[in-house]
């Protein structure tokens, strides 16, 4: 589909499978969560804009390299929250925003209850997480929300989208491009991706 990436390396899927399982327990799922994220932010940075530095090494200077622009994170809560740590494990310096949304059950849309954004985002390269990319509602929201504050340079990250979300997500971004590791089949009529992962929040904290 025009405006998704899918990454599709061998680690990224076997990590993938995993998750969908439905005996991995808590646990699992937490850690392969934030290692699936961590693999799929090293696929997605490969176009990060770099300055050169200098740095001194034990013998001598040496010349290298330094993202140019600032990182800024934007997890959707609850369930981003998590993945928050593994884009976090190879860029320790980004900033971190926090946008909430929860998805009402009976509209199957969008409420937002929390925003907390950093104030460089118009220099910053932003990356917007959720695992899950069912109806687009929410991610259209947040990524909104960001646009809002200032953020020009934005991209979404989830680990399964559902061709309806992806639609409706570009319908109102189409410059935002989107990552995942997988394009399921569709929604039920719950609004739930199939074949999917489960409620990715309940399965990371058991609620």
């Amino acid at each position: 589909m025009e405006g998704l990436t899918i990454v599709d390396h061998p680690l990224i899927q076997a990590k993938l499978t995993r998750l969908r399982d439905r005996t991995t327990d808590r646990l699992q799922f937490r850690q392969i969560l934030t290692e699936l994220t961590a693999l799929m932010v090293y696929e997605i940075t490969r176009d990060f804009p770099l300055r050169e530095v200098e740095v001194q090494t034990p013998l001598e200077p040496a010349r290298g390299v330094d993202l140019a622009r600032p990182v800024v994170l934007v997890p959707i809560l609850r369930a981003g929250i998590v993945m928050s740590e593994g884009v976090l494990s190879l860029i320790p310096t980004a900033r971190i925003g926090h946008i909430g949304l929860y998805r009402d059950p009976a509209s199957l849309k969008p409420v937002h209850y929390y925003l907390k954004l950093p104030d460089n985002l118009s220099e910053a390269l932003v990356i917007v997480v959720d695992p899950m990319l069912a109806t687009g509602g929410s991610a259209a929201a947040a990524v909104r929300l960001v646009k809002e504050q200032g953020g020009r340079d934005v991209r979404f990250l989830c680990l399964v989208a559902a061709p309806e979300g992806v639609r409706h997500f570009r319908a109102a971004h189409p410059n935002v491009p989107v990552y995942a590791a997988a394009l399921d089949r569709g929604l039920d009529e719950h609004g739930y991706i199939r074949p999917g992962l489960g409620d990715a929040g309940d399965r990371l904290f058991g609620t």
